[in-house]
């Protein structure tokens, strides 16, 4: 008589995008749990949901419950929310949690994520790290919750970073009514996705937006109930902060467990840390070709981790991430990748750049030997889908570069004319959504449930829209998804 093993226990630690996403990858590999007893625990009551889009649900354009993920339905994966890990054992390989229960593990997997990293500004937090009074961050559901509470129509509001989220705040915010003045530290907003000239073009569409930039100024103090004092003595009108200015990894559990930490949880290419049953994923991780902070790379990590520990692929490893990066700002298409930086580039790159300010439009095109090895999109989203996808795949470029930035047809695209990628954050191709149309999908909401499209950052909508439309099907209604 044969007898089968037993499942190996796996316990995940926190239930955010690249958690859950772990779960899904397992259960998709999994789905009797034959191989595996996975056990996720999240601190957030809230089960799983797409941080990237929490700005849409401060502009309004989104609510919680659109911008929820699966939970897998299989009998190897559970899920607790509500609870938090208070201390890791790995030579008893036990996990304490805060509601005096415990979970034995073969091996753990710290999906803790990242915080709100307050700057030292007097006024912005206290001395218990917590923000200061009309101070909010951004970083989950109770930060939108308490952004909403504190911003009212037509008051003043600051915000304090000019990244992605800031600007994605900053315009959801103003779309709620409110008056804002947005701050940046560096020379130029989005300092390290696009160059100078791209950040002023994007600024001046800001400030037509009601948005007013303040770049390369340093905040002095906050000061509840009257405004942001700036270093040069002027004092920015704000009944609320709004802090978008950076983030710490939640390495706490891993450094008191014995565990190798940098300014992350060191893990080599196995997403294996310094202690052989432990590995770490996402914003928490900290690997030689980053990814942290970023989605798609911390899918990736999932996917990959999943596929190891299934024993789908033993072999599988994470080599690195490709950054990309998607502004999510009503009536603002803007799209970067790789290297884009004046001083990043050579004699041997060549460049092609489109500057129309008064279009509120700009393109930069870097080429190193016929291959797109960087790009700033503003105003531009049908190239940006293209030279994306020549990004991704390596592709030779046409040698009609300019027609190529504007979005025109090229040669290559007529010889060529499906994209290796449409979703880039779930990896889904134009054949899954051609094939999941002729298995029933009509809607843009069915072809995220059938391949997830659309549900990463959002930036492929317009795209899986013109697919169905080409197909004959309809479009989702504007808030069912990214």
């Amino acid at each position: 008589m044969s007898t089968h093993p037993s499942p190996r226990r796996i316990v995940v630690i926190g239930n955010g995008m690249v958690g859950a996403r772990l779960a899904e990858e397992v259960a998709r590999l999994d789905p009797e749990g034959t191989r595996v007893d996975l056990r996720v625990v999240g601190a957030e009551p809230h089960p799983a949901y797409n941080r990237v889009l929490l700005s849409g649900v401060l502009a309004g354009t989104h609510t919680p419950d659109h911008i929820r993920l699966p939970v897998p339905d299989t009998p190897g994966v559970s899920v607790r929310t509500g609870v938090s890990a208070t201390h890791v054992d790995t030579t008893a390989r036990r996990v304490t949690l805060d509601d005096g229960t415990a979970l034995d593990f073969d091996e753990l997997v710290l999906a803790t994520g990242a915080r709100a990293a307050f700057p030292p500004i007097p006024g912005v937090s206290g001395t218990d790290g917590l923000p200061g009074r009309g101070v909010a961050a951004l970083r989950d559901l109770a930060d939108c919750e308490r952004v909403l509470s504190l911003v009212r129509p037509g008051a003043p509001v600051v915000v304090l970073g000019g990244g992605v989220l800031g600007l994605e705040a900053a315009r959801g915010l103003v779309g709620r009514g409110a008056r804002v003045n947005l701050v940046e530290s560096s020379p130029w907003i989005m300092r390290r996705q696009i160059d100078r000239a791209a950040a002023h073009i994007l600024a001046r569409r800001y400030e037509a937006l009601g948005v007013r930039v303040h770049s390369w100024r340093v905040a002095s103090r906050w000061i509840p109930g009257n405004g942001l004092e700036l270093d040069d003595g002027r004092v920015l009108a704000g009944d609320a902060l709004i802090v978008t200015a950076g983030v710490r990894g939640n390495v706490e559990l891993a450094e008191a467990a014995g565990i190798e930490v940098e300014h992350g949880i060191v893990v080599d290419d196995h997403l294996t840390t310094s202690h052989r049953r432990v590995h770490a994923i996402g914003d928490c991780a900290q690997h030689p070709g980053g990814g942290a902070g970023l989605v798609q790379p911390g899918w990736e990590q999932a996917a990959v981790l999943a596929r190891r520990l299934t024993g789908a692929e033993p072999a599988a490893r994470y080599g690195g991430a490709r950054p990309l990066t998607r502004l999510k700002a009503e009536g603002i298409e803007l799209t970067a990748f790789g290297r884009v930086q004046e001083e990043e580039t050579d004699h041997e790159v060549e460049t092609v750049t489109v500057s129309d300010p008064h279009g509120g439009r700009y393109a930069k095109l870097s080429v190193l030997q016929d291959r797109v090895v960087g790009a700033v999109l503003l105003g531009f989203p049908q190239a940006a889908a293209t030279l994306s996808q020549l990004y991704d795949t390596g592709a030779p470029v046409p040698s009609d570069r300019l027609a190529l930035v504007q979005g025109l047809p090229t040669a290559t695209e007529q010889d060529n004319p499906a994209p290796a990628l449409v979703c880039r954050c779930n990896a889904v191709g134009r054949e899954e959504i051609e094939q999941a149309w002729l298995d029933g999908a009509r809607t843009r909401e069915t072809i995220a449930e059938r391949t997830r499209a659309t549900t990463g950052c959002g930036g492929c909508v317009r795209d899986v829209d013109a697919l169905l439309e080409g197909m004959g099907g309809t479009r989702a209604t504007p808030t069912a998804t990214g």
